[in-house]
C-alpha cells in the first residue's frame, strides 16, 4: 500500500470540505434546489443535473454513487486519493476538469468552435457600454478595431473574443445588451478556456480580472498610458487563461489581481495567488475596487448608483480574532490545565492565546520575556499570513473534532518528561496548529452569530454559474 502523507485530522478536514463553495471556486455550475445544489455538467451525451450536493455530502442519482468530498474528487475529477486530499486542503491547486462520463452508444463529435455572425454595426453594444456601463468610447473602439469586441447579428449581444498566440479566435463570451429583464451571459460552446479577452502591451505588468466589463472599466478609470500594460479577463475564476498568457509572454512577471471586492472575489484572489506561486510567480499584488467591482467604481464616479463592496465576514473575523490575541509568558507546568479548562468552557479565544504562547515558548532557545514575546508576535502574524479563506469552509462539528484531535496530540507532547530540540520544535508546531484551529473556530462562531441576526434577503432559487455569472 502506498504511503499516504496525511494525518487523520487532515483526512477528516479534507473529507468535510463544503463542496458547494469548493466547486463554485473552480468554476463549476451549481443551481440551488431547496437546501441542496444541483451540479450541472456536460459530457458527450448531453447536459446532466443528476448530482445533488449538500455541504460535503453528494449523490449522483444517474450513476448510483455518492459519499464525501474525497470520493467526489475521485469520482468527478478522476483524482487519486493523495491528489484529492491535497486539493481539498488547499495544499495544491490544479486545473480540474471533469471526467467525461460518456455513453459510447450516444457519443457524438465535439462541435467546432464558431463565433456568432457579426452585425453590420455596433450601435447597440456602443450604446450599452457607454450609457449603461460608462466605459470610455476610445477604449471600446480599440478592442473593436482589434476584432476582440463586436455585436452579433442575430441577438445584438456584445461578443468578447479571446485569441491564441497566432491571432486565431479560440474563445468567446456573450453578454446581453438589453437593459430589461434577465441579463444573459454565457461562454460560447467549444471555447478553449486557455485563451480569453485580453490586451498585451510591452511592460512587465499583467492585470487580471473576473470579466471583460471589469477589465474595460478599470482601463477607463486608469486610461493614461494603458496600452503599454497587459490585461486579461478570466470569465469567472478560471486560471488557465492567465497561465497561458504567462507562458506566451515571458516578460510578464508582475501580476495584479483585480477580482471583485466580495467573498467570491477575495477567495478567487487567494486561490489564484497560490496557483501562481506554484508556477514560480512571486511578484503578485491585490488591487481592490472601492465598491463591489471596477464597473461599480466607474458608475459611482459618474454619479450613478453603485453596488457597495460586500463584507467577507468569516475572513474579517479570523483576522480580528488573531489581532486580539494577547501575549502572556507561558508556564509549561500549567499549560495542560489551562488548555483543558478553556476547551471545556468553550473559551476558544483564551485557548488560542495559551496555545500560541506555548508555541512561542518551545520555539525559542533562550527563555526570556523579550524573546518569547517577539516569537509570539511573529507567530500571530503567521496565523494571519497563512490563512487561506477559500479552503476554510468546514462545518462546526468538524472544526470541533479537529480541535479535540489536536488537543490530544498536544497533551501527549506536553506530558513528555524530557525533550530533544527537535521534539521542542515539533511541540511548538503542534501548539501553533492548535492556536490556528481555535482562532478559526472562534471566528466561525462569531460569523454564525452575525448570520443569525440578519434577516434572510433571498429565498428564491438562484444560479451559481461561475462560468457565465460575471460582468
Amino acid at each position: 500500500m502506498a504511503y499516504v502523507p496525511f494525518t487523520q485530522e487532515e483526512k477528516i478536514a479534507a473529507n468535510s470540505t463544503d463542496l458547494v463553495s469548493f466547486l463554485q471556486m473552480r468554476g463549476e455550475r451549481l443551481v440551488r434546489a431547496g437546501r441542496e445544489h444541483k451540479l450541472i455538467y456536460k459530457d458527450a451525451s448531453g447536459t446532466h443535473d443528476s448530482i445533488m450536493i449538500r455541504g460535503n455530502v453528494w449523490r449522483d442519482y444517474k450513476n448510483h454513487v455518492g459519499g464525501g468530498a474525497i470520493r467526489f474528487m475521485e469520482h468527478f475529477y478522476g483524482m487519486d486519493f493523495v491528489t484529492a486530499v491535497r486539493e481539498l486542503l488547499g495544499i495544491s491547486v490544479s486545473k480540474c476538469r471533469p471526467i467525461l462520463r460518456v455513453d459510447e452508444s450516444k457519443q457524438t463529435e465535439k462541435k467546432p468552435f464558431e463565433l456568432p455572425q457579426r452585425n453590420t454595426d455596433m450601435h447597440r453594444v456602443f450604446a450599452y457600454l457607454i450609457k449603461q456601463r460608462f466605459i470610455d468610447a476610445d477604449v471600446i473602439a480599440h478592442f473593436a478595431r482589434a476584432g476582440a469586441l463586436y455585436e452579433d447579428a442575430d441577438h445584438h449581444n456584445a461578443v468578447f473574443v479571446g485569441f491564441d498566440e497566432n491571432g486565431e479566435p479560440k474563445q468567446g463570451s456573450l453578454r446581453s445588451t438589453s437593459t430589461y429583464g434577465k441579463t444573459f451571459r454565457i461562454t460560447i460552446e467549444s471555447s478553449d478556456t486557455s485563451y480569453s479577452f485580453s490586451h498585451f502591451g510591452e511592460s512587465n505588468r499583467l492585470f487580471v480580472f473576473e470579466a471583460p466589463i471589469d477589465m474595460l472599466s478599470f482601463i477607463t478609470l486608469h486610461k493614461k498610458g494603458w496600452e503599454k500594460h497587459s490585461y486579461i479577463a478570466m470569465n469567472g475564476v478560471y486560471e488557465s487563461a492567465v497561465l497561458k498568457a504567462l507562458e506566451n509572454h515571458k516578460r510578464l512577471n508582475r501580476i495584479y489581481l483585480c477580482t471583485d471586492n466580495d467573498e467570491g472575489g477575495i477567495d478567487a484572489a487567494f486561490r489564484l495567488k497560490d496557483i501562481l506561486n506554484e508556477h514560480g510567480c512571486k511578484d503578485i499584488y491585490r488591487v481592490f475596487p472601492k465598491n463591489k467591482d471596477f464597473n461599480e467604481d466607474l458608475k459611482a464616479k459618474n454619479g450613478a448608483y453603485a453596488l457597495p463592496a460586500q463584507r467577507y465576514e468569516r475572513f474579517e473575523n479570523v483576522m480580528e480574532k488573531a489581532d486580539e490575541l494577547d501575549f502572556y509568558r507561558c508556564v509549561p507546568e500549567r499549560l495542560v490545565s489551562r488548555l483543558q479548562a478553556t476547551a471545556k468552557n468553550e473559551q476558544y479565544e483564551y485557548l488560542a492565546e495559551y496555545a500560541l504562547a506555548g508555541s512561542a515558548f518551545f520555539a525559542v532557545r533562550q527563555h526570556t520575556e523579550h524573546t518569547e514575546k517577539d516569537m509570539f508576535e511573529k507567530l500571530r502574524s503567521k496565523l494571519k499570513h497563512d490563512y487561506k479563506p477559500y479552503s476554510d469552509k468546514l462545518f462546526r462539528h468538524t472544526r470541533i473534532t479537529q480541535l479535540n484531535d489536536l488537543m490530544k496530540t498536544v497533551y501527549r507532547d506536553l506530558n513528555l518528561r524530557a525533550r530533544t530540540r527537535e521534539q521542542e520544535i515539533k511541540t511548538a508546531q503542534r501548539l501553533f496548529k492548535l492556536a490556528e484551529s481555535a482562532v478559526r473556530l472562534s471566528a466561525d462562531i462569531k460569523t454564525s452569530e452575525q448570520e443569525k441576526i440578519r434577516e434572510p434577503t433571498d429565498t428564491q432559487e438562484d444560479s451559481c454559474d461561475m462560468l457565465s455569472g460575471y460582468g
